[in-house]
């Protein structure tokens, strides 16, 4: 210990070092449940790449593993500390270092809140669409290392398509540039996309090239009750099947809708069992929205309200950025979940979920990406209870196997971590293992990046 601080004092700013035994802790953990975190030795705050460099020459020569860090917002426990690590918190680099309405790029450092790159980007007409549901606590950096995806991937993507280049310090200290700056480029194998959602495993991200878009119209919301989550699911499926782009495609469950009309007061109707809300950002939007919520009819939805305006949109997309917050009064933990599944078997996941909420005697609000496939259940729990403990992780666990057998994915953007170690492995299969754990050893021999996690 001794000899790590004196090693890292000699390229650190007294500043820049936190070893208090009544802090560090606090930089044990992210948001997730049911992951363990260990105690880290120091917890070091750069504000330079030197600085990053400094860091993991010094990890590298005295063998100590390193744990990045951002805003420490994610749900799978990939920026939990280990026993004896050094916490790389990257939240003070958090300069915008270039807008280019030209080039529609911004070259950012990690701590940059996505929030506020939003609105800096905005003020020049332009537009960074990846907007994950924490976007003003969250960093880039952060952003990147899980893949993060938001409420607008149904028409504009998740972090990954809007990545072009990076800059990486790598285990050894040693300095990467990856990608470019221009708008095609196929120089090499790309190196930059196996960086995005690699969760700090492969080097420490201290620079982002990103692509922008022009900023669109203010978009309308629409939404729609359904008497069945089955019958909104349809309504989904429509909606893609004849050929639409909405800019926003969510669904809430009737346990989600229950919990923000009690945290709210929002006025919801609690007779709904599903709740679709869609959005366009066209220059019509009044006609889009005409013409999904005749296909919402068609599948069955009892009252079909679309806004006026844009103030009355965003009262609509208050209640689905409330419930999160709302499923967590419902007890005194949440254990959130991350599946994503094809489209059309978006239906069969929910009701899924519901069939596992009834089995193990839970609560399971559901809250969805509709139009990616991308379910959030959200398991409420007593965590002073071992029993409901004990069958909140079981649930989550068939959830994860439901997911898997509906022909989908682990998660579609909150990422591994420590959480789904072990479905990541039936998810990859023993070839798609061996060779992402090949991957991790040629750029980090040592195993020093962010042990634990992933595999």
């Amino acid at each position: 210990m001794d000899a790590l601080l004196e090693r890292l004092r000699a390229g650190l700013p007294a500043e820049a070092l936190i070893t208090d035994p009544d802090v560090t802790p606090s930089y044990a953990h992210d948001m997730a449940s049911f992951c363990d975190a260990g105690t880290p030795a120091v917890v070091v705050l750069p504000r330079s790449v030197e600085e990053v460099q400094h860091v993991m020459r010094t990890a590298t020569a005295l063998r100590v593993p390193v744990v990045p860090q951002g805003a420490r917002t994610g749900l799978s426990g990939a920026a939990n500390a280990s026993d004896g690590c050094i916490v790389l918190s990257l939240v003070k680099m958090d300069r915008i270092l270039e807008i280019s309405p030209v080039d529609r790029i911004a070259v950012v450092e990690p701590g940059v809140v996505n929030a506020t790159l939003s609105r800096a980007v905005g003020e020049l007409g332009l537009y960074y669409p990846p907007d994950p549901s924490s976007w003003e606590m969250c960093t880039i950096g952060g952003n990147i290392g899980t893949a993060s995806g938001g409420l607008c991937c149904v028409k504009y993507g998740v972090t990954a398509e809007y990545v072009l280049g990076l800059e990486v310090v790598l285990a050894d200290g040693r300095l990467l540039n990856t990608g470019r700056r221009t708008a095609k480029g196929v120089a090499g194998y790309d190196l930059t996309r196996l960086f995005v959602g690699s969760e700090g495993s492969l080097g420490i991200v201290v620079k982002a090239v990103l692509a922008l878009r022009p900023r669109p119209p203010r978009q309308l919301v629409l939404a729609a009750e359904f008497p069945s989550a089955a019958a909104a699911c349809d309504a989904v499926c429509r909606i893609m099947e004849r050929g639409h782009t909405p800019s926003l495609l969510e669904l809430m469950d009737r346990t989600t809708v229950r919990a923000v009309n009690a945290m709210a007061s929002m006025g919801l109707p609690e007779s709904t069992e599903a709740l679709l809300l869609c959005a366009f950002d066209t220059p019509d939007p009044a006609a889009d929205l005409a013409a999904v919520g005749e296909l919402c009819k068609a599948s069955g939805a009892t009252e079909v309200v679309p806004a006026d305006d844009v103030a009355e949109s965003e009262l609509l997309l208050q209640a689905r950025r409330s419930a999160l917050p709302a499923l967590e009064t419902v007890k005194s933990a949440t254990m959130i979940d991350d599946v994503c599944v094809p489209r059309s078997r978006l239906g069969a996941m929910i009701e899924g979920t519901a069939a596992i909420a009834e089995k193990f005697g839970l609560t399971i609000g559901v809250c969805a990406h509709a139009g990616d496939g991308n379910t959030h259940p959200v398991v409420c729990f007593d965590h002073t209870d071992p029993e409901e403990s004990r069958r909140a992780r079981a649930s989550f666990d068939e959830i994860m196997a439901l997911g898997l057998e509906l022909g989908g994915t682990i998660t579609g953007e909150h990422g591994v971590g420590v959480l789904k170690k072990e479905w990541l492995a039936r998810e990859l299969g023993e070839v798609g293992l061996e060779l992402q754990r090949g991957i991790k050893s040629a750029f980090d021999p040592l195993g020093l990046l962010n042990p634990g996690k992933l595999f």
